[in-house]
């Protein structure tokens, strides 16, 4: 079976997805991905929008209406959710490949 095109993802684009399985605006984002990454992964402004750019434009993710204007909101679509469940499992494979090796 070929792998996906747009695997593997980065470890900031798999974060995102995964924030943005609940409708959320870029800066509640960041600090959801720096929370699941225990501190590990910070996302600069910058970057972060550099990102949802390239997720609205791939398909993966969509603009949603709010009611605050000063927030735009996002969320996964059924795409972007395709490839976050094949990216999960390209991990858990790799995960329990390592397992059978002691280091």
């Amino acid at each position: 079976m070929r792998r996906n095109q747009h695997l593997p993802l980065t470890e900031t684009t798999y974060y995102i997805l995964l924030a943005l399985l609940k409708t959320n605006h870029g800066y509640a984002i960041m600090q959801d991905v720096e929370t699941m990454s225990e501190g590990e992964v910070r996302i600069a402004a910058g970057t972060m929008y550099g990102a949802i750019e390239n997720l609205l434009k791939l398909g993966w993710i969509i603009a949603v209406p709010s009611t605050d204007s000063r927030r735009k909101m996002y969320h996964i679509t059924p795409i972007g959710k395709s490839i976050l469940a094949l990216e999960t499992e390209r991990i858990r494979k790799l995960s329990t490949l390592a397992s059978q090796f002691d280091f």
